[in-house]
């Protein structure tokens, strides 16, 4: 793909070759020393409608194959093709792809759209999982790409992963049926969680020299998106730099915290109860879907096959198969490295991923410190809303998004007059915070397309980035918290406001 780009357009290489578009050599100058190994190229279109927006796979030389993989990333968060909204207009402008200089790692990578017809703001995106700095190309540039904005990203400092086996020390296996074992560049050295938040601050001001640099004055307003990891970084972003930051809207933010609930507390229980509740034949009344629901997990949608052969489909096996076992390794093998992930020697008497005990590890490990190290505080100093919903079976939405809500809540009912403990305090203080929950809405925008119970939620994440933007410009008052019905619109004044009273609604 970067061959057949470089073939049609110019481009500049930093350091390297000089001479080609006038309005690259005017960036790239600016941004020299901030980036290496720059492409900049004048596109026709910053849209995904034109292919060379997103790079191939596996396209930077020299990086085994999953590493760097962005036309994956971009489906990651994103609904299939058929239920994303359409691409309405071209956006011409330019494009620059580099890595960040000054990073001992050399992994950490950037990305900037700057349309021709900007509006005066930019957006700086997070990126999910450990995805590339093109994660969010359906679901968050093209949105706002058209309307104007100028559109920054990143990769949170690392690259994605690459295939290992189950002799590598920092290898997972990708689920307990799998015979596959990958190795996550996060959790090399030189690659703690902590680098997240710095590689979001560093993300936006770089963007904004280049901003500078093209238009010729700094952006007027710059908000923050994500989702998932991504949306944990919006948090951070919005708590430690105001400076950069007038908001920020968090999709499906995963919470972190030395205390529990975390993904340490969250997911061994998943792992530990899913064999048996295949035992019973996806049965909702078995013991092991009970502890399933007491660990804070939404109910499994278990749909017929559409034959006598084919199998049932099951919500929760989606999450088995993809998620839980290799989410929890990855954190395990960053924050309590010492652990025997598999069990067997040389520490027998440790059964593995299915009972590890955090509170057990508290004791044996530094897990607490890692955890706090880059925990989100709730210390909001710009405006806030989180989206999410309510049949997250990876980030389960008391323990993520309601738990960040409390944070947030308690953080502000300590700060000297503001209200101590009084709802007009919450609703007419600054900055201002919103939970927005969707029923039935998931982790995953695909899984709709085998479960049709669940709802979108990039609709919704989209909504409220306008209402961010209504807010921080205009003054206007948020919608207040609020469950977004099956099918329904946030609403200035819902009937009800506050979380969903159920989690699944069929």
């Amino acid at each position: 793909m970067l061959r057949s780009i470089i073939g049609a357009i110019a481009l500049i290489v930093l350091p390297g070759l000089a001479a080609a578009q006038p309005r690259c050599n005017q960036v790239l100058a600016q941004l020299n020393g901030l980036l290496v190994d720059a492409v900049c190229f004048e596109s026709t279109d910053l849209t995904t409608t034109n292919p060379a927006t997103t790079p191939a796979n596996n396209s930077i030389p020299g990086l085994p194959a999953f590493a760097f993989t962005p036309t994956t990333d971009r489906d990651v968060i994103a609904p299939s093709a058929a239920k994303r909204p359409p691409i309405t207009k071209v956006v011409p402008g330019l494009q620059i792809q580099a890595r960040f200089a000054n990073d001992p790692t050399n992994q950490g990578r950037f990305l900037l759209r700057l349309p021709n017809d900007w509006n005066g703001r930019l957006v700086v995106a997070g990126a999910s999982g450990t995805r590339s700095e093109f994660n969010g190309d359906f679901a968050w540039s093209d949105y706002v790409i058209q309307k104007g904005y100028a559109y920054a990203s990143q990769n949170k400092g690392v690259l994605n992963l690459q295939l290992s086996t189950a002799a590598d020390p920092l290898a997972c296996r990708l689920n307990p049926s799998s015979p596959v074992f990958v190795r996550f560049y996060d959790n090399e050295d030189g690659q703690p969680f902590t680098r997240w938040q710095e590689f979001m601050v560093r993300a936006a001001k770089v963007a904004r020299v280049g901003v500078k640099a093209h238009y010729r004055h700094w952006p007027r307003h710059t908000y923050a998106v994500g989702t998932s990891n991504g949306g944990y970084q919006v948090r951070r972003a919005v708590e430690i730099a105001p400076e950069l930051f007038d908001g920020g809207v968090d999709w499906e933010g995963t919470y972190v915290d030395e205390r529990d609930p975390n993904l340490l507390t969250d997911l061994p229980p998943a792992v530990l109860n899913w064999p048996d509740y295949v035992a019973s034949g996806f049965s909702a009344s078995s013991t092991a879907a009970k502890n399933f629901h007491a660990s804070g997990y939404p109910p499994d949608i278990v749909n017929p096959g559409t034959t006598p052969t084919t199998p049932a489909a099951s919500f929760w096996q989606n999450h088995s198969n993809s998620f839980w076992e290799v989410t929890q390794c990855q954190w395990q093998k960053r924050l309590d490295p010492t652990y025997n992930t598999y069990g067997g020697p040389p520490i027998p008497t440790v059964p593995g991923t299915a009972t590890y005990n955090y509170y057990a590890r508290l004791s044996e490990s530094d897990v607490a410190e890692n955890m706090a190290a880059f925990a989100t505080t709730g210390k909001i100093k710009r405006p806030l809303i989180t989206v999410a919903g309510t049949m997250d079976a990876l980030l389960p939405i008391d323990h993520h998004a309601r738990a960040y809500a409390r944070r947030v809540e308690a953080q502000q009912d300590d700060h000297p007059g503001k209200g101590h403990g009084h709802a007009w305090g919450r609703w007419h203080r600054e900055p201002a915070y919103r939970l927005y929950e969707v029923q039935n809405g998931n982790h995953i925008e695909t899984y709709q397309d085998t479960f049709p119970q669940l709802e979108l939620i990039m609709p919704h994440a989209q909504k409220a980035f306008d209402l961010l933007v209504r807010h921080v410009e205009q003054r206007t008052p948020l919608p207040p918290d609020q469950c977004i019905g099956r099918g329904g619109l946030i609403l200035d004044a819902p009937a009800a406001a506050g979380k969903c009273a159920q989690l699944f609604v069929p």
